[in-house]
Parts: structure tokens; C-alpha cells; sequence
């Protein structure tokens, strides 16, 4: 699958997550055309630290990330995250105004945001409930929100671990596009950034594994 991108070092990350996913497991990618082409909140569960490298290597061209603040604070991987798209975000501080801002001129420029709803890794593997921040993005900006669901990641690396665990089957699957009228419940709603995530977690909940033989 070739990337649409002009950032090299966004090429080389990129073919490096493709390589390292196909040497530790059997990758299956499913549904990712139904990415649009312009601006779209990426909305997938969250297992481990891989998830974002895994989705962000199954698009076809380059999307935008949150990462925590403290990343940055390493050289190293403070530029690779920045020259790949990296968007760093406050999580022990409150509401990042920065990083929101950020977020709604990028979304204003037709480009796509990857965002886990859940905020954190599961525990157990689990799907945990989604936080509001999501509904909040998804309703202020109204752009379509692609649900997307990984399978396997913890095998390789669950939570607490820092050890790759190889022959893991892992898949990436894409819905179709929840458009504004499907997730957000509308402004006289009092909980309506909460229930937009919500409406958006319940959606990555339906989606299921692609079969290995089909995939």
C-alpha cells in the first residue's frame, strides 16, 4: 500500500511500524477505504502502546495524533513525534487549550485526527467507556467520525509490559463514516459531548474481528 505524503521521515516511521507489525504477527487490515478523503475524526479502542503506530500505518496517507507532553521532553523522540504529526497534549493539567486549538484548525484544513475515546489503555483487554473530549472535538468541528477497532496489539504489548510477544495475529478493522446527525445528540442535550463519545464508543463496540481466512 503506498503512502501519499511529502514528510520523509514520516515515510520512514511509517514503513518501520509496517515492518515491525508484519515480523511480530500476521497483520490483516479491513475497511480502510472508507476513509475520507478530507477532514474526519479517527475514532479507535485503545489496548496498548502500539495502537497508534499499528492504525496510523494501516491509512493511506498521513493522519495527526495526540501524545502526552512529557514525550517531548526526549530529543530524540520529541522530533520523530513532531515530524510525525504529533499533537502534544496536557493530560495531568485539564483542558489543553493549545492542543484543542490545534485540533480545530487542522480538522478546518481538511485533515484527519486519530483519537482514542477511551483516553488510556485497557486493563483487561476490555473495551472501557469513552470520555468526553471526542463528543466535544466531534459536535464543535462536525466533521464525520471513522470508527475503527484494533485486535491483538496487547498479545504483542499489553499494558504494563515492555517486552514484544511475537506471533500474534493482529487486525485493523474500519467502519463506515458516523456522519454529525448519527452522533451528535444536539445542542439542547445536557450531556451532549458525553453522549456523542458515547454513541461513537458504542459503535467501535459493534465492530467485530475479520475472520483470518477472509481477511
Amino acid at each position: 500500500m503506498a503512502l501519499t505524503t511529502d514528510n520523509p521521515i514520516y515515510t520512514i516511521v511509517y514503513n518501520f511500524a509496517r515492518g515491525v507489525a508484519s515480523l511480530f504477527g500476521r497483520w490483516d487490515i479491513s475497511g480502510v477505504d472508507y476513509m475520507p478523503t478530507g477532514a474526519c475524526l479517527l475514532a479507535c479502542n485503545h489496548q496498548s502502546f502500539l495502537d497508534p503506530p499499528l492504525v496510523g500505518c494501516s491509512l493511506k496517507s498521513e493522519s495527526f495524533f495526540f501524545a502526552r507532553k512529557s514525550l517531548f521532553k526526549n530529543p530524540l523522540l520529541g522530533f520523530i513525534l513532531r515530524t510525525c504529526n504529533s499533537i502534544p497534549v496536557d493530560r495531568d493539567g485539564g483542558s489543553d487549550v493549545a492542543a484543542f486549538k490545534r485540533v480545530f484548525s487542522l480538522l478546518k484544513n481538511g485533515q484527519s485526527l486519530l483519537m482514542f475515546p477511551e483516553g488510556t489503555r485497557s486493563k483487561d483487554g476490555q473495551l472501557q467507556e469513552a470520555q468526553a473530549g471526542i463528543g466535544l472535538i466531534a459536535c464543535k468541528t462536525r466533521v464525520p467520525v471513522v470508527p475503527a477497532r484494533v485486535f491483538g496489539t496487547r498479545d504483542i504489548l499489553p499494558r504494563g509490559s515492555w517486552w514484544l510477544r511475537p506471533n500474534a495475529r493482529l487486525t485493523v478493522v474500519f467502519a463506515p463514516p458516523m456522519q454529525p446527525a448519527e452522533f451528535d445528540p444536539g445542542a439542547g442535550h445536557p450531556e451532549r459531548f458525553a453522549e456523542a463519545s458515547r454513541r461513537i464508543m458504542e459503535r467501535i463496540a459493534a465492530i467485530q474481528d475479520v475472520p483470518e481466512e477472509i481477511a
